[in-house]
């Protein structure tokens, strides 16, 4: 069985005087309510509290990532006079500890048409591959093509292709062949390495 909070002790306190006509003294015994308790007036939290709710209305809705003590610090740093211990009973009674539901928002990103001129080192396609030897061990390869004249500039097989390896062969083609225009490629691990980067 739960415990009974106050506000749910007074009222089966009073339930039990206007019910079975008991004493409010006997009444408060039998719960392990004190008289003073019971006969203080109710007080709504959140008018008592108003301006801590706002304030940390105000802070969620711009940073809904933060929690309890990054909110408390900014409270504090711009001189909101409240302790933790009630900046936490508001935070807890509005329920921003539960975990909040928020859209994942995907940055916007300019359509560009994919045009292909049929001309040498215009722009190369880099991107991985993956498959498994027939004893189940994995492999990837690495695969640069010229999109202009569709020729495979270089394949390069491993277990395992770290951003230094792409480096490597990218570096290798470029004293071959010569840099192109533009290299196309996605948000792989290994290529927003900050090797590959620099």
């Amino acid at each position: 069985m739960k415990a009974l909070t106050p506000s749910e002790k007074r009222d089966a306190v009073q339930h039990m005087v206007s019910e079975h006509r008991l004493s409010v003294k006997r009444s408060c015994s039998a719960l392990r309510l004190s008289r003073a308790a019971y006969y203080k007036p109710r007080v709504d939290w959140v008018e008592k509290d108003r301006p801590v709710v706002d304030e940390l209305n105000a802070l969620v809705q711009t940073h809904h990532r933060w929690g309890f003590w990054k909110c408390y610090d900014r409270m504090r740093f711009t001189g909101r006079p409240w302790n933790h211990k009630r900046v936490l009973r508001v935070y807890r009674g509005m329920k921003l500890n539960l975990p909040r539901r928020t859209k994942k928002r995907i940055p916007y990103r300019e359509r560009q048409p994919l045009v292909v001129t049929a001309a040498p080192k215009q722009v190369w396609s880099v991107d991985f591959m993956s498959d498994a030897l027939y004893c189940g061990r994995g492999f990837r390869t690495f695969n640069v093509l010229d999109e202009g004249v569709r020729e495979a500039l270089a394949i390069e097989i491993d277990t395992s292709l770290p951003s230094q390896r792409v480096v490597r062969v990218l570096e290798r083609i470029k004293q071959d062949r010569g840099l192109p225009l533009a290299i196309r490629l996605d948000n792989g691990p290994e290529f927003i390495a900050q090797e590959l980067a620099d």
